[in-house]
């Protein structure tokens, strides 16, 4: 039995998607029963009924498991709340996953975390996600972790965002600089990979960093997106600490603010890796989103 923590969520729920097309019924753990009627096919799955941040909804709920993936993550681009904060969910949460599922007797997690997961200051996100790790690290159970670019597909965040933006703004802030580099992968092939993690024992300990088949500035994608749009529009470069007062304030005031502090963290990197990564470690050749982008659309 594969239990998928987070299935609500943008990988989750494609995750278990796939696995229903394949035949398979997965166990698919959410929080809220009406989200998941509307993100999953509800017929075709076992819905458990759960909380990471809520130790007591999850032995029923990972009973039978020997498989899990872990996806119950608060991501970057959504804030934290009173009840659901980054350390609370993204570390709090997997500790209490990883003692249910070492008490349930599973054999495997495989974690969903992101490029250029690392140490960070104290309670920040990047800080969390990468002690989130480290709990599957240390658990003693089998892992496995993938860590992928920015992701896209219908509604995925980072576009759908940068998309809203273009449409909304005359004027897009460029943060940092034009020049970062990403390399969006599609959501279907983080699920290629995901599989193959789950179903092959020689891909234990280990974490595979994966990106699509090109590399885009953060120019190039603004530029491509607003020529999809046809929105011409002022892109103007904005240093990341006025960007940062900027997110600060509109999560303030805002229940999903279009960037979060969060969010920026992704400014301060080169989110990209080798460009046959996915073709090296898993044998495929990821779509582009370039492609992608003529055939779908900005969203």
């Amino acid at each position: 039995m594969l239990l998928i923590a987070g299935a609500t969520g943008f990988v989750g729920s494609h995750l278990a998607k796939r696995l229903v097309a394949e035949g398979e019924r997965p166990r698919c753990l959410a929080r809220n029963q009406e989200k998941a009627r509307q993100t999953l096919p509800i017929d075709q799955v076992d819905l458990a009924i759960g909380d990471t941040t809520r130790p007591e909804t999850l032995a029923k709920a990972i009973q039978g498991v020997d498989t899990l993936v872990h996806s119950a993550f608060i991501t970057a681009d959504l804030k934290q709340t009173s009840t659901h904060t980054y350390n609370g969910v993204n570390v709090v949460g997997t500790k209490n996953l990883v003692a249910a599922a070492k008490n349930a007797g599973v054999k495997k997690i495989v974690v969903v975390s992101g490029l250029g997961t690392r140490p960070d200051k104290p309670g920040s996100y990047m800080q969390g996600r990468y002690l989130a790790e480290q709990e599957v690290k240390e658990s003693g159970l089998a892992w496995s972790i993938l860590q992928p670019s920015i992701q896209f597909g219908e509604h995925a965040a980072f576009f759908k965002g940068l998309a809203d933006l273009i449409r909304m703004a005359p004027v897009v802030p460029v943060v940092g600089t034009p020049k970062r580099k990403f390399q969006p992968i599609w959501v279907e092939d983080v699920v290629n990979c995901l599989i193959k993690q789950v179903r092959e024992d020689s891909r234990n300990g280990k974490t595979y960093v994966v990106g699509g088949p090109e590399i885009f500035t953060y120019g190039e994608i603004l530029e491509m997106l607003e020529q999809k749009l046809e929105k011409k529009r002022l892109n103007l470069s904005a240093p990341v600490p006025l960007v940062g007062m900027g997110a600060a304030v509109m999560q303030a005031v805002l229940p999903k603010p279009p960037i979060t502090t969060a969010a920026l963290a992704l400014f301060s990197f080169e989110n990209s890796t080798d460009i046959d990564a996915v073709e090296r470690d898993f044998g495929f050749q990821p779509r582009s989103w370039r492609a992608y982008l003529a055939e779908h659309g900005a969203d």
